[in-house]
């Protein structure tokens, strides 16, 4: 059973939330932080799937990472906020989609944008990806990807880390030169080696909180613009 308060506008609505019978305390506090949640009544108002659409449109409104005629990846992207503002702000068409998003899980039609229902984990998912492009190298790869937690912190932490992992390669294999990186981090998860990659193959690599982002999650983004391109665009201009 819910109870709203009085007030007006988003400061002053609230929807408490009493516990009830056979729902677990943790169950509660999640629903009371949705109904209580600017942005998710936000992403209802304008159409997106999640609220998660709010990180990438602030991250994207301060770096300026998707231009129009861009070519985007979108990894992990199941429910699909992530691959609407992507088709959006890179004026993706049904005819010739320029976005393409990967997940295990269902995900209904982006307009502007292609679906592979599909474990981006799989050997085969890097050059399904490239195939969907027209086989274009994406200027952008996004990844928002998430392992279901465990509670078992350490687990968490390794899981997370490897997504991150295997993301980062796909970028460095894949992207065009100068192209930019976006991913999912936990704080404290990411690891030196991996942000030594990165500055390595990356003119500028930074940590992100956007204000979507909950103050009390872990969750970081990091975000590499400049790529210095494969090895394959480096034997290229080492022979011009």
């Amino acid at each position: 059973m819910t109870r709203r308060s009085k007030g007006t506008g988003d400061r002053g609505f609230k929807v408490r939330v009493k516990t009830a019978a056979g729902r677990r305390e943790s169950s509660t506090r999640w629903l009371h932080r949705q109904l209580n949640d600017p942005y998710v009544r936000r992403a209802q108002a304008d159409g997106y799937r999640s609220r998660a659409a709010f990180k990438l449109i602030e991250i994207d409104d301060k770096h300026k990472i998707l231009k129009p005629g861009y070519r985007v990846v979108d990894l992990g992207a199941a429910p699909g906020g992530w691959c609407q503002v992507a088709a959006a702000r890179v004026q993706s068409s049904l005819d010739a989609p320029k976005v393409v998003g990967i997940d295990y899980l269902e995900m209904d039609h982006v307009r502007g944008a292609l679906f592979l229902q599909k474990d981006f984990l799989d050997d085969d998912a890097p050059e399904a990806l490239l195939e969907a492009l027209g086989g274009h190298r994406p200027d952008v790869v996004l990844s928002d990807m998430a392992s279901p937690t465990t509670g078992h912190r350490q687990t968490d932490h390794l899981r997370t880390t490897h997504l991150f992992e295997v993301a980062i390669e796909f970028a460095q294999r894949n992207l065009v030169p100068g192209g930019t990186f976006l991913a999912k981090v936990f704080r404290g998860g990411t690891e030196h080696a991996l942000l030594n990659d990165l500055k390595r193959d990356f003119k500028s690599v930074a940590h992100v909180k956007p204000p979507a982002s909950r103050k009390e999650s872990p969750e970081l983004y990091v975000i590499a613009k400049g790529f210095r391109g494969n090895a394959e665009d480096r034997a290229k201009n080492d022979q011009v």
